[in-house]
């Protein structure tokens, strides 16, 4: 009988071993280069601001990129889930020519399917409400046995992210949040409040900034302007290109639109790193002014920060959360609550640097007609001070260098020094649409 000497066995087992490496590592590689990012889109679309209808496109151009999983309507004013659902009629139009350029375009019927309608109304002091068809979603989401992280990219308020976070808490290690905050952050401080104290740990970019990046114009005769995108790229292009003129006259702002970017272009797990969608530093703390007084502008906080006012008036027995004073500042009204105690508290985030003026109104008398100043300052988050939100672990935000910023926006360069390249790229797509 015929038996192999052990060099011939050792080498046929080192050649099999070799060989199943390689397997594993190829076939690593093929399913690494496959696997798109699972997301959840949270827009404030219908709103107060319209470009989240030039963002929603936008998204939906590069549908093929995603494993989108939903996509919630959570705005600060009259919009609703419908205009989600608009838009993806729009898109169902489009949708053989985009089809026919890649298979993954998701089906206009399963984009209809995983819409949800999220908060309509801001929460009340303590920071959230109750659950909603979007919160809910997220959760559901959140729990699938997926070894994958779930995006939440936010548009507009933290309502729907942070509901879900309070009832299910244990979601917050399957998450990865890029959210645009600055003017959303002004709309959403109690929320944010609660967030930033009760999850120190979640991964989240907060940019309050660098996002402008993606929209600022660039006069350079060597650069694209975006004033003049939609008639040499969008106009006449599609039932999309067709609907894009009713927003902003067609004039590129898509201020949320980065947050998609950030996961076109770069290593979405690395911040630091350089991306479409902006670089960022780590934020060890989030900043926080609180007062017992009225303010003056002797009175300086950092740009972006959260400013409370605590003042003292009557005793109440009970705790409502509806507000009971308003705070009013640049002719914008914020909802200020009796907290307990004889304590009644407001919060403010100044969305730039500058000076402000406030002025306090209410049916408690000693709570009418309170008035004060402050200044607000670059860069954020300034110096530390003993009322941070401390030990953040996961936290990026706009880079503070002076070489980042364009005009007064933090951090906006590393956003729009790309902007040649993902405009040039957006307007291929619109080619398939002619």
């Amino acid at each position: 009988m015929f038996s192999k000497s052990p060099n011939n066995s050792f080498f046929s087992f080192l050649l099999m071993t070799l060989s199943l490496v390689i397997f594993l590592m190829v076939y690593s590689s093929l399913v690494m280069g496959q696997q798109k990012p699972r997301v959840i889109i949270s827009s404030d679309i219908g709103g107060t601001d319209p470009d989240d209808f030039q963002s929603m496109i936008h998204y939906l151009m590069y549908a093929d990129r995603f494993n989108t999983e939903g996509l919630i309507a959570s705005p600060y004013g009259g919009g609703r889930k419908e205009d989600i659902t608009k838009m993806i009629d729009l898109y169902e139009e489009d949708y053989p020519k985009l089809k026919a350029r890649s298979k993954d375009f998701p089906s206009p019927d399963f984009l209809r399917s995983i819409a949800k309608q999220g908060a309509v109304d801001r929460v009340p002091l303590k920071g959230w409400r109750e659950p909603t068809e979007g919160s809910e979603w997220i959760v559901e989401c959140a729990k699938r046995q997926i070894d994958a992280p779930l995006w939440v990219l936010v548009w507009g308020g933290l309502e729907d992210l942070v509901q879900a976070l309070h009832d299910a808490p244990e979601i917050s290690d399957k998450l990865r949040v890029y959210w645009i905050a600055g003017p959303n952050k002004k709309w959403g401080a109690d929320t944010y409040q609660y967030l930033v104290s009760h999850f120190p740990e979640l991964w989240i970019i907060e940019t309050n900034a660098t996002y402008r990046g993606w929209f600022v114009d660039n006069k350079r005769p060597d650069h694209t302007n975006v004033n003049r995108f939609y008639k040499a790229h969008i106009q006449g292009r599609g039932a999309m290109g067709r609907d894009f003129i009713n927003y902003y006259n067609g004039e590129i702002k898509m201020g949320d639109t980065p947050s998609v970017a950030y996961l076109l272009d770069g290593n979405p797990e690395n911040p630091n790193g350089e991306s479409w969608g902006g670089r960022f530093v780590p934020l060890n703390y989030s900043s926080r002014r609180t007062f017992e007084r009225n303010t003056s502008l002797a009175d300086t906080v950092p740009v972006f920060a959260l400013v409370e006012w605590v003042y003292q008036g009557p005793t109440l027995d009970t705790i409502s959360e509806s507000p009971c004073f308003w705070l009013e500042i640049s002719g914008q009204q914020f909802e200020g609550y009796y907290e307990g105690r004889g304590r009644y508290r407001v919060r403010f985030v100044p969305k730039s640097a500058g000076n402000w003026s406030y002025e306090t109104s209410s049916e408690i008398e000693v709570l009418d007609g309170l008035k004060g100043e402050f200044v607000s300052r670059d860069p954020w988050p300034g110096s530390q001070n003993e009322q941070d939100f401390k030990q953040l672990t996961n936290w990026w935000s706009d880079d503070p260098d002076p070489q980042n910023f364009v005009g007064d926006h933090q951090g906006a360069k590393t956003i729009f020094r790309w902007q040649d390249q993902f405009l040039n790229d957006w307007a291929k797509r619109w080619e398939w649409l002619e």
